[in-house]
C-alpha cells in the first residue's frame, strides 16, 4: 500500500492518471519529449508514493539525448533539486531502498549511448544521496572508486549540459542531512 506524498516542487505537474505506457509514445526515441515524460511520470510516482520508482524515473530522464536548446531542458533543469527533494522527502516507511547503492551500482555499469554524460550523472546524485543519507552504507562488495565532488563537477563541466555542474553543485550546497 502507498502513502501518497506531497507534490514536488522541481517538477511538472503530472497528469491526472498516468501509466508506464506514456513511454511508449517516443518508441526508442530518448529525446527531450522522453525527458519530459520520466519528469512528469516520476512525479506521478513519487504523488502516490513510489518514492524508489519515482527516482528511477528521475534517472531515465537523466539519460534522455537533451539538448541545451530543448525547451523542456530550459523549463525543467536536469532534475537534480528533484532528486535531493526526493531523498529528503521520504517518509519513514515509505520504501526508497538504498539509493547510495543504487547509484553506486548506476554510475559503474552505464553503456552507450552518452555513457560519460550518463555515469557522471549518476554519481553526481551519489553524491547527493551520500550528503542527504549519510547513513546509508555503500555495497563493500562492489569494488568501484568512489569520486570526490570536485572530480564530479569537472567531469559533469566536460560531459554534461552547459552550467549543469554549477546547477549540480547549487543544489548539493543545500544539501543538509535527514
Amino acid at each position: 500500500m502507498s502513502v501518497p506524498l506531497p507534490p514536488c516542487p522541481h517538477l511538472p505537474t503530472p497528469r491526472e492518471q498516468m501509466d508506464w505506457r506514456a513511454f511508449g509514445d517516443h518508441g526508442e526515441t530518448r529525446d527531450a519529449g522522453f525527458y519530459l515524460t520520466a519528469l512528469e511520470y516520476g512525479h506521478y510516482l513519487w504523488q502516490r508514493g513510489f518514492a524508489a520508482r519515482a527516482i528511477l524515473c528521475l534517472d531515465r530522464a537523466m539519460g534522455a539525448g537533451v539538448q541545451p536548446s530543448d525547451r523542456a531542458v530550459q523549463v525543467w533543469p536536469m532534475p537534480y533539486a528533484a532528486m535531493a527533494w526526493f531523498l529528503s522527502h521520504t517518509p519513514d516507511g515509505v520504501f526508497i531502498g538504498n539509493p547510495r547503492v543504487h547509484f553506486q551500482h548506476y554510475a559503474d555499469r552505464l553503456k552507450a549511448p552518452r555513457r560519460d554524460q550518463r555515469r557522471w550523472r549518476a554519481w553526481a546524485c551519489w553524491a547527493l544521496a551520500r550528503r542527504l543519507r549519510p547513513h546509508l552504507p555503500n555495497d563493500p562488495k562492489h569494488l568501484v572508486t568512489e569520486p570526490s565532488e570536485d572530480e564530479i563537477a569537472m567531469a559533469l563541466n566536460v560531459h554534461g549540459l552547459p552550467g549543469e555542474s554549477m546547477l549540480w553543485r547549487d543544489v548539493l550546497q543545500d544539501c543538509k542531512p535527514v
